[in-house]
C-alpha cells in the first residue's frame, strides 16, 4: 500500500482549518451585499474593510492600497494593462521566465503596438542581468515599468529585490512584481521596500482559491480592468466575495503569526530533501538556484532526473500511481504539451532531454514523506 504525498504546494496549498472556520462563519453570517446601504450591507462592508486593514498591517501598507481581485493573474493583468493604457508606460523591462500571466500579457500589449518590451539576459541559473537593467534604465526615453517576479514559480529563484527597487527609484521607473510565490512566505515592509505594484493569490499560502489582491502604491492612477460597479474604489467592479476575502486575510495573518517557526520547519524539509536526493541519486541536477538557500525560496526545488527516454514521458504518471503529487513546471501549464518556458531559456539542449520536476513543500510535509519520494524515484530509475 503506497502513501499519499503532496509535494505540489507551489501549485496550491491545503486550506488551514482556522481559515475554513472563519470562512464558514462568514458564509453563515455575512450574507449582505457590501454595496447595500442597509444594516446587512453595512455589516458586510465593515467585514471587507477590516480584512483590507488586516492585510495592510501585515505588509505595512495603507489599506487604500489593497484592491481585491480573483487572484494573481487578474492582479497582474490589472496593473500591466492599466500602466500602459492609462499611465503612459512606453517601455517594460522584464524577462522571458516570468509567470505566463505576465509573459502573455506583455506579448499582447506589444503585439497591439502599445508598448515595447525589453527582456533581460539570463545566466545559466536563470538570474537576470541587473547591470543590463541599469543600462536600459539609463538609455530608455519615456516612462518605464520594470516587471520582475520576486520568486520564480518553477525554479524558486529569489530576485535581488532591494537592488531592483534601488535602481527603479534612482532612475524614476515604476516597479511591478508578481509576488504570488512570495507573499505569505516572506516578510514584507512596503514602507521600506519601494515596490509600486504587487500581485498576490491566497491559495498559495493556505487560503482559498479564487481570491487575491493587487497592491497599488498611493498616487498611481490605475483604472479598472473589469467595468461595472464602483466596488474596490472604482478599480475592480463586481460584488466582493466576502467569505473568500475573510479567508485571505485570516490566512495571511496566520502566516505571519507562525512565520519563524514554520519557515524553519519547511527549510528543514527542503534541506533534508536535497541531502537525501543527492546522496541516493547523485546524478540529479538542481535547476536554477533552487539548491542555494541564499538565492532561492525555502519552499521548493526543481530537479532534472537522469532517466532514459522511454521512461521519461511516464515519470509523472508513475509518481502519481505511487500517490506522489509534484509538477513538471507550473500547474498553470500542466495541460500543455510544450516544455517549460523557464527551463528552455536557461538549459542547453542536452540538459533539456531529461525530465525536470518541481517539488514544493509546506508545514504539512514530513521527513518520512521525503524518504518515500526518494525511494520511489530510485525504484523508477532502476
Amino acid at each position: 500500500m503506497f502513501k499519499k504525498v503532496y509535494f505540489d504546494n507551489a501549485a496550491t496549498t491545503a486550506v488551514r482549518e482556522e481559515v475554513v472556520e472563519a470562512m464558514a462563519k462568514s458564509l453563515m453570517e455575512d450574507f449582505g451585499n457590501p454595496s447595500s446601504t442597509h444594516g446587512f450591507g453595512r455589516s458586510s462592508k465593515s467585514i471587507v474593510e477590516q480584512a483590507r486593514k488586516d492585510i495592510a498591517k501585515v505588509l505595512n501598507a495603507h489599506s487604500s492600497e489593497i484592491i481585491f481581485t480573483s487572484g494573481g493573474t487578474e492582479a497582474d493583468n490589472l496593473v500591466l494593462k492599466s500602466a500602459v493604457k492609462d499611465m503612459g508606460v512606453e517601455h517594460i523591462i522584464s524577462t522571458g521566465i516570468e509567470h505566463h500571466a505576465v509573459v502573455h500579457t506583455l506579448d499582447e500589449l506589444e503585439h497591439q503596438g502599445l508598448v515595447r518590451v525589453h527582456n533581460l539576459n539570463l545566466n545559466s541559473k536563470g538570474e537576470p542581468d541587473l547591470n543590463q537593467l541599469e543600462d536600459l534604465l539609463k538609455s530608455l526615453e519615456g516612462k518605464v515599468l520594470i516587471s520582475l517576479m520576486h520568486v520564480n514559480n518553477e525554479i524558486g529563484n529569489l530576485l535581488d529585490i532591494d537592488r531592483v527597487t534601488s535602481l527603479s527609484t534612482q532612475y524614476g521607473a515604476l516597479f511591478h512584481s508578481d509576488t504570488v510565490q512570495s507573499i505569505g512566505h516572506f516578510q514584507w515592509d512596503l514602507q521600506k521596500q519601494k515596490v509600486d505594484f504587487l500581485a498576490v493569490s491566497a491559495h498559495k499560502f493556505h487560503g482559498p482559491k479564487g481570491v487575491g489582491f493587487a497592491y497599488i502604491r498611493k498616487g498611481h492612477p490605475i483604472k479598472a480592468l473589469i467595468s461595472g460597479g464602483s466596488q474596490e474604489k472604482g478599480m475592480r467592479a463586481g460584488t466582493e466575495s466576502i467569505h473568500n476575502i475573510v479567508g485571505l486575510a485570516k490566512a495571511l495573518q496566520l502566516t505571519q503569526e507562525n512565520y519563524h517557526q514554520e519557515r524553519s520547519y519547511i527549510e528543514g524539509i527542503k534541506r533534508y530533501f536535497i541531502e537525501t536526493l543527492s546522496r541516493e541519486i547523485p546524478s540529479v541536477v538542481f535547476n536554477g538556484t533552487s539548491a542555494d538557500f541564499e538565492k532561492s525560496t525555502y519552499t521548493m526545488v526543481n530537479v532534472s532526473i537522469p532517466i532514459v527516454n522511454e521512461k521519461a514521458s511516464l515519470l509523472l504518471f508513475n509518481l502519481d500511481l505511487k500517490g506522489i503529487a509534484c509538477s513538471k513546471g507550473s500547474a498553470c501549464q500542466s495541460g500543455s504539451q510544450k516544455g517549460s518556458h523557464v527551463l528552455s531559456q536557461i538549459l542547453d539542449e542536452k540538459a533539456l532531454e531529461f525530465p525536470a520536476l518541481r517539488f514544493s513543500f509546506s508545514k504539512y510535509n514530513t521527513r518520512e514523506e521525503v524518504d518515500y519520494v526518494v525511494e520511489v524515484l530510485k525504484e523508477l530509475l532502476g
